[in-house]
């Protein structure tokens, strides 16, 4: 048994070292080139420019629905592909953004709409994912929420109590 593992060993060395070719020879000099220029403008990414990174509603009366269009251009030397655009809450929606790739020197938009409730000084912040240097990129819309004068009064709140007596 012995005798059979010490040939079959054997003719395994020799079979991977006879068929040994030279690495070198495999390289194709195409291949080089490519993962060359490729190396070099792996460091170029695209550059998302806004025409505005805050927009401010003004004075807006609760409930009355709000929108607002950001428009950006891909200022940087490779194509930007926008993933995702998500906000801060669920009262404010991003929409009708484009998931295909964006040219250098190219423009699009995207909307941002509210649904206007809340109370005071609000702010909102939507995140854009995308292939930039740094992953995202954010702009902010704002307002100040003002109650509606129509609404109906809360019966608990508007009540006069008056002095506590006994």
């Amino acid at each position: 048994m012995k005798k059979v593992i010490v040939i079959l060993s054997a003719i395994c060395l020799v079979g991977f070292t006879s068929c040994k070719e030279d690495a070198a020879e495999k390289i194709d000099a195409n291949n080089v080139v490519a993962a060359a220029e490729r190396d070099a403008t792996s460091s170029d990414f695209p550059t998302i420019t806004f025409d505005k990174k805050e927009f401010d509603f003004g004075e807006i009366i609760s409930g009355t629905p709000q929108e607002t269009v950001f428009s950006y251009t891909n200022t940087g030397k490779a194509p930007l592909v926008i993933t995702n655009i998500k906000s801060s809450c669920g009262c404010t929606i991003p929409q009708d953004w484009s998931k295909e790739a964006l040219a250098p020197g190219a423009s699009d938009k995207f909307t941002v709409k509210f649904n206007g409730k809340g109370a005071n000084k609000i702010s909102k912040v939507v995140t854009i994912t995308a292939n930039t240097k740094t992953g995202s990129e954010t702009v902010k819309i704002s307002a100040f929420v003002k109650p509606d004068p129509n609404a109906p009064v809360n019966a608990a709140a508007s009540r006069n109590l008056g002095p506590v007596t006994k």
